[in-house]
């Protein structure tokens, strides 16, 4: 079996071939003409080699940094304006010359003080070379050693410059170490030696004694209300009436009162004058009792409680006993109220020690970051200063890093003529190579499937069933216009349509009734399925329909022995409205109905939705065993994806050579998005996907091929296995379908 690589490069050349041919052509013809080229004078080339040089005494750790920065020197370092220029005038050529004509070959970076540099110089004549180079490489020492005097003067101004800004630095710093210490200092100390531990102590030890105290107030308050049945309030009351003279001299004129009127009433009514009278004086010595308790209690009766007589009477009953008692229980009362402000105040106390305590860590950590910072600058500074006393002693160390190690020399140049027959070979290997990879380059850009093997790995990537793989259909005639299909009923490729008609038949639970055909582009074989497929449901017994829904496009029911109805296109609503009109019988194949497309209208979108159009899909759904529907692409409109909700799903129909990946990824996503939004449906909204154009093996008959005259050989069982790459495209049969 042929790599799918193979089958994609071989599609490839047989496309781009000229352009593969044409880069072969030019890349050997630029071959010859290099190799035709007359030989150049000899030019000399004179050699020299540069060392680098490491002072024999050092006593700075910076003329050590400066060496070994030096050993470091670059292409571009030796080859600077500053060297070339002097020399070119010294001898007499210009910079440009002397720059294109000297090449240097660096050490590599090991850190070897032993390597050498080596330094070239071309020109036509011998000694001019060796003094040119000898010059330039004298250059290059006096540059290396300004280099490394720059270096160390650039070293000490920096260091003087910064100098000056760190000291500040560090001074800051300590200032501010020694203000934050003035000023949290002492609490600090405080928590270290332990006077603010021993203050919290002590607070928690007299709110502990409060309690104490307080819990034996609230006992001898509780113990004199047993005793009095009182609390606090009725009992500063009763104490307050019961002690007042006026409040007991008109209890004493109230019980008189009532004492008379209990003796009268036993012989009198309470109509009688004497009983009306002692009922006034009832009346006056009550309002004087109550007017007598507001100014006891409220303040001149201001702010006296709202009382009945009878209830101050009795309010006012205390024996001097009972009133001691009450008199008791209102200290006690005032006592607890002192006595309670005193534990809040020091609750309170204890709250501001315990947030002061609570911030002594971040202020010990501040103390520490302040600390730090001093430590970081005073560090700093003192690396600084022992950077710049080491850099001027270094003064007097620095020297260059390079030192001539050979003079330079030349050696004699040998004629270097190219060979026409190699370089010709050497140019047609090179344009081989060139043109293969450019028609490989612009078959991968092309952006198209080239075999059914790459549509099928796009379509398992994407998690899209594959219901068929379909061979590419082989023409025994010229059918002019009209699309070649399976009519026969012996044909090989109703065995293909057979197989995909069972696989949708398992897809889901219930079984697959209308089918929706579409691709993702033109040409892709759409149609052609949809005809074959209906052609063998109706080959297997079951009463199928076709309905073509392609209303921008002319229709194909002449391939079906059918003429279109010309009327159908003038009044489409009419014409899908009264389904004996459209649905029309195929003679030439038993159970195969159609409804052919009145042809290209203008409002095709509005024919699909309309009314007529759903009464047509949900009339066919009850009379036909299968309906296969034939839609446009869904590149060029969205029809399909108008009719897909009539239907129990779509079919992608996909073709090798002609689908482009792009659209066929698209396409894919665009149905499998909303998959599960019909919950209607039988399965989901996209059923799966069917490959055209395949390039596999179909048996056929030995009499259906004998005029072709191929060296064929028998698969063993009577019939032929042939790949539509072994016929020729159109041959002429019997009759115009496809056997």
């Amino acid at each position: 079996m042929t790599l799918s690589v193979v089958k994609r490069y071989l599609i490839a050349f047989d496309q781009y071939k000229w352009v593969g041919l044409a880069t072969l052509a030019t890349t050997v013809g630029v071959s010859g003409v290099v190799a035709l080229q007359p030989t150049p004078a000899p030019v000399y080339v004179a050699s020299g080699t540069l060392a680098y040089l490491r002072p024999t005494v050092i006593f700075s750790s910076t003329t050590t940094k400066i060496q070994q920065e030096g050993q470091e020197i670059t292409k571009d370092m030796l080859l600077d304006k500053k060297v070339i220029e002097p020399a070119a005038k010294k001898e007499n050529v210009s910079a440009k010359k002397l720059t294109d004509g000297v090449q240097i070959k660096m050490p590599s970076k090991n850190n070897d003080s032993s390597a050498l540099i080596q330094v070239l110089y071309k020109d036509a004549d011998r000694k001019k070379a060796e003094k040119v180079l000898e010059t330039l490489m004298n250059a290059m020492v006096d540059r290396s050693k300004n280099i490394n005097t720059s270096r160390l003067r650039d070293t000490i101004a920096q260091i003087k410059e910064r100098l000056p800004k760190v000291t500040d630095e560090l001074r800051e710093t300590e200032a501010k170490l020694e203000a934050y210490e003035k000023r949290e200092g002492t609490s600090i100390l405080a928590a270290l030696n332990g006077t603010l531990p021993q203050a919290i102590a002590g607070s928690q030890q007299q709110q502990r004694q409060f309690r104490v105290q307080l819990g034996g107030i609230e006992a001898q308050i509780k113990s004199l209300q047993d005793r009095l049945g009182l609390n606090v309030e009725q009992a500063y009351v009763a104490q307050a009436l019961s002690a007042d003279p006026i409040i007991a001299q008109l209890r004493v004129q109230l019980f008189s009162i009532e004492s008379q009127l209990k003796i009268l009433r036993s012989d009198l009514q309470d109509e009688h004058p004497k009983i009306v009278e002692l009922l006034k004086q009832k009346q006056a010595y009550d309002e004087q009792l109550q007017q007598r308790q507001s100014e006891v209690l409220g303040g001149n009766g201001v702010a006296a409680p709202l009382r009945s007589a009878d209830r101050i009477r009795v309010d006012s009953s205390l024996d001097p006993a009972r009133q001691q008692l009450a008199q008791n229980m209102i200290a006690l009362q005032t006592q607890r109220e002192m006595v309670q402000q005193q534990l809040k105040g020091v609750e309170k106390t204890e709250q501001l020690l315990r947030q002061q305590h609570a911030t002594i860590p971040n202020k010990q950590l501040e103390q520490a970051r302040l600390v730090q910072q001093v430590g970081f600058k005073k560090a700093l500074y003192d690396k600084m200063q022992s950077a710049l006393v080491d850099a001027q002693a270094a003064v007097a160390e620095t020297t260059g890093s390079l030192t001539i190690a050979q003079l330079p020399k030349t050696d004699d140049v040998e004629s270097n003529k190219k060979s026409l027959p190699v370089m010709l070979a050497v140019g047609g290997f090179v344009g081989l190579l060139l043109g293969g990879g450019l028609i490989f380059l612009l078959g991968m850009l092309n952006g198209k499937f080239y075999s059914w093997e790459e549509v099928r790995a796009a379509l398992v990537e994407k998690e899209v069933p594959i219901l068929a793989v379909l061979p590419e259909v082989i023409v025994f005639d010229s059918y002019g216009d009209e699309m070649p299909l399976a009519l026969e009923s012996n044909s090989p490729y109703l065995e293909f349509y057979e197989r995909l008609r069972t696989n949708l038949r398992r897809i889901g639970e219930n079984p697959v009734k209308v089918v929706l055909l579409t691709s993702a582009a033109r040409l892709e074989g759409k149609s052609f399925s949809a005809y074959n497929l209906a052609i063998a449901s109706a080959r297997s017994g079951k009463r199928t329909l076709l309905i073509e829904a392609d209303l921008r496009s002319a229709s194909n029911v002449e391939s079906l022995r059918i003429a279109a109805d010309p009327l159908a296109a003038v009044e489409p609503l009419h014409y899908y409205g009264n389904i004996s009109e459209c649905v029309h019988l195929v003679p030439d194949v038993e159970n195969l109905y159609v409804v052919p497309s009145p042809g290209c209208l203008r409002q095709a979108s509005a024919v699909l939705e309309s009314s007529e159009m759903r009464r047509l899909f949900e009339d066919v759904r009850n009379r036909f065993d299968f309906v296969v529907v034939d839609s446009p692409a869904l590149s060029e409109c969205n029809d399909a994806l108008t009719l897909e909700p009539y239907t129990d799903g779509i079919i992608l129909v996909s073709r090798a050579g002609y689908t482009l990946a792009s659209m066929l990824s698209e396409a894919a996503d665009q149905l499998l998005e909303s998959e599960d939004e019909d919950s209607h449906k039988s399965g989901p909204r996209l059923l799966g996907a069917i490959i055209n154009g395949a390039d596999i093996a179909v048996k056929f008959r030995k009499d259906d091929i004998d005029e072709l005259e191929l060296p064929l050989s028998a698969a063993g069982d009577g019939a032929i296995e042939v790949r539509s790459r072994q016929l020729p495209q159109h041959s002429k049969p019997k009759n115009k379908a496809i056997k």
